[in-house]
């Protein structure tokens, strides 16, 4: 039978960006669908329009910022790992470069760079870019192939990818119209939830100590029985809202996806490189060396002063108590309430803010060597669309860049 194109590609996102390239590149006739106006836009978005390409680490690393479902990464990693996603980039002339905390972007802090060489290797590759031009239906030929129905048109191809992304960031164009297109076809759609978005919390006081910084508290979110549902070790930032920064965004797919996210507390440990006894020996000895001095003085050896004097607030002290004859029960409430500082939550930012979607189309009905469905044969999807979501650092982008790749190869 004689199609349109080989393969047609729905969603001009980082994975699909990808696959077109790698497809075209092998002399497949390869047509990406565009929804929206430009290519490419949550990339422009990302990492505060830097974009956090990948993650400084081996293939294993990204793995593991997946949990249990990153095993299912092998395969795409194999043929595309943070490595030879760098190589790629820096071949279209992106230098990059590693942050402390091991993320990668390029020198020049510039989002827009990342786009321009993806879009001028989709224009060297052959494949043909169609924007404006959202997908509304994709439906299986009865004698093989595929029917695409757009707003504009339908068009025939012998292979279909998916790469429509989640549900995050929707201003982009990213609101989950491919889950419709997997069910279509018999997928299981897990629930989607928000992963990467900051917390809400109830007390009004976090408010008021919005654009502090703490460089690396450990978080743990508590449910209602004492249990542990995440944490995370990292740079975390006091908002008007609540908290923001890694380790909140890392720990906030818990959150999400709790049924009651009001029920939950947020355990901060504000000093983890320092074990309970030293601090507690610490206050204990500093507040009888300098008796005069306010007791949050004392405490900012440790703390940002605004921290220090919350701190001493919550322990239901003056905020102009001196250190002098600091009884032993208060400054075990003082070590409490910098060891274990417990925030009530009340949920997230949600969708509007979360930078990747959890849940998607089960990984269990996808082909991890392939990237084709179990379900249709002939039928791909890669990238957000899945069940793939990691922790913040670039991991997202690799699965992104990874998976659309390996579909590439397949198309």
């Amino acid at each position: 039978m004689a199609f349109d194109f080989d393969a047609i590609i729905c969603g001009a996102g980082a994975a699909g960006l990808m696959a077109a390239i790698h497809a075209a590149e092998r002399g497949r006739r390869v047509l990406l669908l565009e929804k929206g106006k430009k290519a490419g836009v949550k990339i422009l978005m990302s990492g505060g329009t830097r974009c956090n390409i990948t993650h400084d680490c081996e293939r294993r690393g990204i793995i593991e910022a997946f949990g249990p479902n990153g095993k299912f990464l092998h395969s795409a990693l194999a043929q595309l790992g943070p490595r030879e996603t760098v190589q790629f980039f820096e071949a279209e002339g992106v230098a990059t470069k590693v942050e402390d905390t091991g993320k990668v972007f390029p020198v020049s802090d510039r989002a827009v760079d990342v786009l321009d060489a993806l879009l001028r290797r989709l224009g060297r590759s052959g494949a043909k870019l169609s924007l404006t031009e959202p997908v509304r239906e994709i439906a299986a030929n009865p004698d093989g192939g595929f029917r695409v129905v757009t707003a504009a048109r339908t068009v025939t191809a012998e292979k279909v990818l998916v790469t429509t992304g989640g549900r995050s960031f929707p201003g982009c164009g990213t609101t989950g119209d491919g889950y419709g297109f997997a069910a279509a076809f018999g997928h299981t759609i897990l629930p989607q939830r928000p992963a990467l978005v900051p917390l809400t919390v109830q007390p009004a006081w976090v408010g008021e100590l919005r654009g502090i910084t703490l460089p690396d508290p450990n978080l743990k979110v508590i449910d209602p029985a004492g249990k542990v549902l995440d944490s995370r070790r990292g740079s975390m930032l006091f908002a008007h809202f609540g908290l923001t920064g890694p380790a909140p965004l890392d720990v906030s797919r818990a959150v999400s996806g709790h049924p009651n996210p009001a029920t939950l507390t947020l355990e901060v440990d504000l000093l983890p490189g320092e074990p309970e006894q030293a601090f507690d020996e610490f206050v204990r000895v500093e507040t009888a060396a300098n008796g005069k001095q306010l007791l949050a003085g004392v405490l900012s050896a440790k703390l940002p002063r605004r921290i220090a004097d919350q701190v001493v607030v919550l322990c239901g002290l003056q905020p102009t108590r001196t250190a002098a004859a600091l009884s032993k029960p208060d400054r075990q409430k003082i070590v409490a309430a910098t060891k274990r500082l417990r925030l009530p939550l009340r949920g997230t930012l949600g969708f509007e803010k979360a930078e990747v979607t959890a849940g998607g189309v089960s990984l269990d009905e996808v082909d991890s060597r392939t990237m084709q469905s179990k379900k249709q044969p002939g039928l791909y999807l890669a990238g957000e669309v899945l069940d793939l979501d990691g922790w913040i650092g670039g991991y997202n982008f690799q699965s992104a860049w990874s998976t659309g790749w390996l579909a590439g190869r397949e198309l």
